[in-house]
């Protein structure tokens, strides 16, 4: 369907979605299609609401995650409603097409004294690619800014003076995040002892940091820096940049920030989204009532 490839440039140009988040639609609507192409329907517009709901309930069993069948249905209502409002078709078939329930699942945020010990193991402070790596580290759990807003920094981002940071989160929203002294400490030691080593090896280029060869570092060598601190500091289970985000914000909420200042800080659309890590805190409460409340058995 010629349909997609006009949905797709529409995010990409006049939405302005991130690259990954388009492509994360690109995919879910190749396998709506490949299903459609299965079951003999080949135009937009002959598509019903009961083949919508059908695709929906075929998710499961194609070994899709409750969260990934959730995101491919609702890649596909926001896809024929696109279509509809372009005239393409002269209905919206999936317009009553819910995407099923996804079990709410809490953030797995690390204690305070993994965060450290993981940061504390970026790598040799010697070397140009430990002062860097700290650097990151502490720029990650220092901001919560997620991993391609910190890949995505130019040097002009940071303001060490203001100690703050400029990101460009999903759909293109800045947001002015405050720096930490840890942070802007490792990230001054990396642009007077670090940057300079790679920079003078690459082409030029305004990004925060870089790698050995002078270019920007990718999200997956960011996470790659990250688990490789994570084993040396013997942190147990899987430790991602989104871990540092939790952690983040639970340490937040944990020591009294009021949950849309925190909302802020992370860039989040809505504060919903931001409420599941008062559950977190919940939790530690009444852990710590039930150790130390005479009464609490």
């Amino acid at each position: 369907m010629l349909a997609v490839q006009g949905y797709l440039a529409h995010v990409e140009v006049e939405r302005g979605l991130s690259p990954h988040t388009v492509q994360a639609y690109r995919r879910d609507l190749e396998r709506y299609l490949a299903w459609c192409a299965e079951r003999g329907i080949e135009a937009v517009d002959h598509v019903t609401e009961n083949d919508i709901a059908d695709f929906a309930a075929s998710l499961p069993a194609a070994g899709l995650r409750p969260s990934s069948a959730a995101r491919s249905v609702v890649s596909v209502r926001a896809f024929h409603r696109f279509v509809a409002r372009e005239g393409m078709s002269a209905a919206d078939p999936a317009l009553h097409v819910r995407p099923p329930a996804v079990p709410q699942r809490l953030p797995k945020a690390l204690p305070y004294e993994h965060v450290t010990a993981i940061i504390a193991q970026a790598g040799d402070p010697a070397t140009p690619e430990g002062i860097r790596d700290r650097a990151l580290l502490e720029l990650l759990y220092g901001t919560g800014a997620r991993i391609s807003e910190a890949v995505g920094l130019d040097v002009d981002d940071v303001d060490l003076e203001a100690l703050t940071v400029l990101v460009t989160g999903k759909g293109s929203k800045q947001r002015l995040l405050p720096l930490g002294g840890f942070a802007a400490e490792a990230i001054d030691a990396y642009l007077v002892r670090g940057r300079p080593v790679f920079a003078v090896r690459g082409a030029g280029t305004p990004k925060l940091f870089l790698n050995s060869l002078g270019r920007p570092v990718s999200r997956q060598s960011a996470y790659a820096i990250l688990r490789a601190a994570a084993e040396r500091a013997d942190v147990p289970g899987r430790v991602s940049p989104h871990s540092l985000r939790h952690s983040f914000a639970t340490h937040l909420l944990q020591n009294g920030a009021d949950v849309r200042v925190v909302q802020e800080l992370l860039g989040h659309a809505s504060v919903t989204t931001t409420q599941i890590y008062t559950q977190v805190s919940v939790d530690t409460l009444r852990q710590i009532y039930a150790e130390s409340h005479p009464r609490a058995r």
